[in-house]
């Protein structure tokens, strides 16, 4: 199974979810953990990995040979993301805004564009106890994380169950990181912000027509809005976490849950058989 922890905006406490279920899981299951949160991966403080392989990442960017280039523009109509410019005796070309499709590569009639690898990102694979990990790390100033996303994706093994930390919001790396999951846990907070964005999380997950249920963190302060939107819209809540000093102290020193409250590994066990009746 593979379950994704998303949220629809950052500072909720998916990280926090994500890596007390996987280490929860550890003993009974083999667990394969990916944080796809690749422009500020931080789960590696709590899971503590021992990294064992590195690997570059690169984006096959289009160089054009102009002297065979006969400037019929076709490159860039076919460019979804405008990384093409093409004028009267010239073409420029826009890295950042390349999404590394090789459409143009595919339909130039005169086969004048080849492509060259530019690096976005690394990819680091190792393990923490039982549990596999892996995540990646955006260079600092490459703005495409959705490439690197997929290549920690392409490292899913099935026969595991499968935790993935997303990035928060619900933009394209949310999308990249969300497809494919069986089930979705939405981590959200008692607040208005919390229920906005927890809209626009839910409304994304139904058009990718993936099942989900809530998680609602600092459970006991705030404002009862998300429990009244869970219940109208029939959204299923499978766990509430408390307001608690000692959670935020032991997240502080890069602790996890059950390791300082050992009593929270039956109730993500529970939040586990919880998301196993409802994907069935």
């Amino acid at each position: 199974m593979i379950i994704s922890i998303a949220s629809g905006k950052g500072g909720t406490g998916k990280t926090t979810v994500a890596v007390n279920l996987a280490l929860s899981l550890d003993s009974a299951h083999s667990v394969q953990f990916l944080d796809c949160d690749v422009e500020e991966p931080n789960a590696h403080f709590f899971l503590k990995p021992n990294i064992r392989q590195s690997q570059p990442v690169f984006l096959p960017i289009p160089e054009v040979m102009e002297e065979i280039c006969t400037y019929c523009g076709k490159c860039a109509e076919v460019c979804a993301y405008n990384a093409i410019a093409v004028l009267k005796d010239s073409i420029l070309i826009f890295p950042e805004l390349c999404h590394g499709c090789g459409g143009c590569t595919l339909l130039c009639p005169e086969k004048a564009i080849k492509e060259k690898g530019q690096r976005i990102g690394i990819i680091e694979l190792g393990s923490s106890n039982n549990i596999l990990f892996i995540h990646g790390k955006l260079d600092i100033g490459q703005a495409m994380s959705p490439p690197l996303i997929r290549a920690v994706k392409k490292h899913i093994n099935s026969k595991h169950t499968v935790i993935i930390d997303v990035p928060p919001g619900t933009s394209c790396p949310v999308i990249e990181s969300v497809k494919g999951s069986d089930f979705s846990l939405l981590v959200t907070e008692p607040t208005p912000f919390g229920l906005n964005d927890l809209r626009l999380a839910v409304e994304t997950l139904k058009e990718l027509k993936i099942p989900f249920g809530v998680i609602i963190n600092r459970a006991d302060v705030g404002d009862k809005q998300i429990q009244d939107y869970c219940q109208k819209e029939n959204i299923p809540i499978l766990m509430n976490i408390p307001m608690d000093r000692n959670i935020a102290v032991a997240y502080s020193e890069g602790k996890s849950i059950i390791e300082t409250q050992p009593s929270y590994r039956e109730k993500f066990l529970e939040l586990f058989e919880k998301v196993q009746r409802l994907k069935k």
